[in-house]
């Protein structure tokens, strides 16, 4: 959904708004808790998009990335301190603090807001990404959007809502082999397009899982011969 002509709406403004009412789908995917979640999705993903442009800032998001499963395999909680951990190893910088300005994005179609409670109001909806309900997939989902228009850093959000994503499904042991359909612009105004990106991602899941199980099958069985 694009926005009008004109100054922009205030997109996280619009966000918070939907977010409570967005119809999050239903979802009978396995949890494979106790399995190692599969990285290759995430480290393909960030090759092909970046890997051909920015070598040095795709080495970067990748420590990043691997910080973030060994983070997620401790079972730590999705915290915006924990973010800005990743964010500095993603950006080479020392610092990765929370915006203290507006921020734009989409060519400035998207305008995300701030209040001297947007930090607390962020770090509250990272907490939700360990509550039982919605499940999984809508709670991933979700953990990326909200990084999107809450849109936290000065530079280098779409990097740092990848890594939530791939941090909240390793936490608790589900793969995902590819992240290449999820490469769409996603608008803070959109629930139908929020509960889609849900349903997307638990199909990916699903398939991953089961081409981990026909692997683990094929590697079973006795060699021919």
């Amino acid at each position: 959904m694009t926005p009008g002509p004109g100054r922009p709406k205030d997109g996280l403004a619009d966000w918070l708004l939907i977010r409570p009412e967005i119809p999050w789908p239903s979802w009978r995917g396995a949890r494979l808790t106790s399995a190692a979640p599969a990285r290759d999705g995430f480290r393909n993903f960030f090759l092909v998009t970046r890997g051909g442009r920015d070598s040095e800032g795709t080495s970067r998001v990748l420590n990043a990335l691997e910080t973030a499963f060994v983070d997620a395999e401790q079972g730590r909680p999705l915290t915006f301190a924990l973010m800005a951990k990743w964010q500095r190893a993603v950006l080479g910088r020392d610092l990765a603090g929370f915006r203290t300005t507006p921020a734009f994005a989409k060519g400035g179609r998207e305008r995300y807001g701030l209040a001297p409670d947007t930090p607390a109001q962020f770090e509250h909806c990272l907490s939700e990404s360990a509550q039982p309900d919605p499940p999984l997939p809508s709670r991933a989902a979700r953990a990326y959007l909200d990084t999107l228009f809450f849109h936290p850093f000065t530079d280098g959000n779409a990097r740092a809502a990848v890594l939530a994503l791939a941090f909240v499904l390793a936490r608790e042991g589900v793969p995902l082999d590819q992240l290449h359909p999820l490469q769409t612009t996603r608008w803070a105004n959109d629930a139908e397009g929020a509960a889609d990106l849900a349903v997307l991602l638990g199909i990916l899941i699903t398939a991953a899982e089961r081409w981990g199980r026909q692997a683990e099958t094929t590697k079973s069985r006795p060699a021919k011969g």
